[in-house]
């Protein structure tokens, strides 16, 4: 019988967990054998005591509790997840129930009919935030796709289900600072992509903020793609080009033509200009620079405070 490992990544949902497992066990295909792998990423409320008590209600059931020392983040509850399933094939899933378990019986469905394919990753069909969110979103996907030589699929999200094989090389990328989406896009495999409607969040706020999206966009820009120091190179042979040619435009007008050279405004104006160019050429530097000081360190991903599972598991 072919194994589904369910991972969960959970911060902050203490009265989601019991909903989200009760609808998983009306609603998903009995006829594979589950495991279910709950991550507490240092929640601030009592997620992980409901997790216990979760495991302690249901012993007959695969369920592994994975709590966190503090808050690592969701890449690396995501990566915890998958070193710790033994899955056939393994799923990715929200505990805020806006991603319906009956999408994993129709992603597991198409890899049991699909040989050839590896990920069955979901898309969202129709978007529910804001047009000013939503515009930002397509121009990221836009200019990445530029930028970078892996290819993102545009408003693919982490819901998804892929083979064990798919786990393994995901695992084998052991770099510090994850950006999933371009981790699945450059291991490749044969990638299917599915529709969906996001639900209703049943009970919390997302942890999700423009800044926090900013930043993980920043991570991808900066993860996948080497274009933002090219650009900072160009921007300096720009303004070194530029500065030269009115240093000589200067120099004629005032030995040849006999015109006052302009003073204090242009000369200020053009220090602001260059010293602002020199901040983000150097802004740029750093954010790479500052990753790969971080990955020389090799810290652990996370820590693992305590791991509890159920007897049948």
């Amino acid at each position: 019988m072919t194994k589904v490992s369910i991972i969960v990544p959970c911060y902050n949902e203490e009265k989601n967990i019991f909903p989200f497992f009760e609808l998983c066990k009306n609603t998903l295909n009995p006829n594979f054998e589950y495991e279910y792998i709950f991550v507490n990423d240092g929640s601030k409320d009592n997620t992980f005591l409901n997790i216990k008590k979760l495991i302690k209600d249901n012993n007959s059931d695969n369920i592994i509790g994975i709590n966190f020392s503090r808050n690592f983040g969701k890449e690396s509850a995501i990566l915890a997840g998958i070193k710790n399933s033994t899955g056939d094939l393994i799923s990715l899933i929200d505990a805020d129930l806006q991603q319906h378990p009956k999408y994993i019986n129709q992603m597991v469905e198409y890899l049991s009919l699909n040989e050839e394919t590896d990920i069955v990753a979901c898309y969202q069909n129709r978007r529910k935030e804001g047009k000013i969110l939503s515009s930002f979103k397509s121009m990221f996907y836009n200019l990445i796709n530029k930028m970078s030589s892996t290819k993102f699929e545009k408003n693919a999200s982490d819901f998804r289900t892929f083979r064990r094989q798919v786990a393994e090389a995901l695992v084998d990328l052991d770099e510090y600072h994850r950006f999933s989406k371009g981790l699945f896009a450059w291991v490749g495999f044969e990638a299917h992509y599915m529709p969906y409607e996001v639900e209703e969040r049943l009970h919390g706020k997302t942890s999700w903020s423009f800044s926090s999206l900013t930043k993980y966009a920043i991570e991808g820009f900066v993860g996948f793609s080497t274009v933002p120091l090219r650009i900072a190179t160009l921007l300096g042979i720009f303004t070194s080009i530029a500065s030269l040619i009115y240093m000589i435009s200067i120099i004629i007008k005032k030995l040849v033509i006999g015109i006052d050279v302009a003073g204090y405004a242009t000369i200020v104006s053009l220090i602001l200009l260059l010293s602002g160019i020199q901040l983000i050429s150097m802004g740029i530097i750093g954010e790479y620079l500052a990753r790969t000081y971080m990955e020389t360190k090799k810290r652990p991903h996370y820590i693992i405070k305590n791991k509890i599972e159920t007897d049948n598991k």
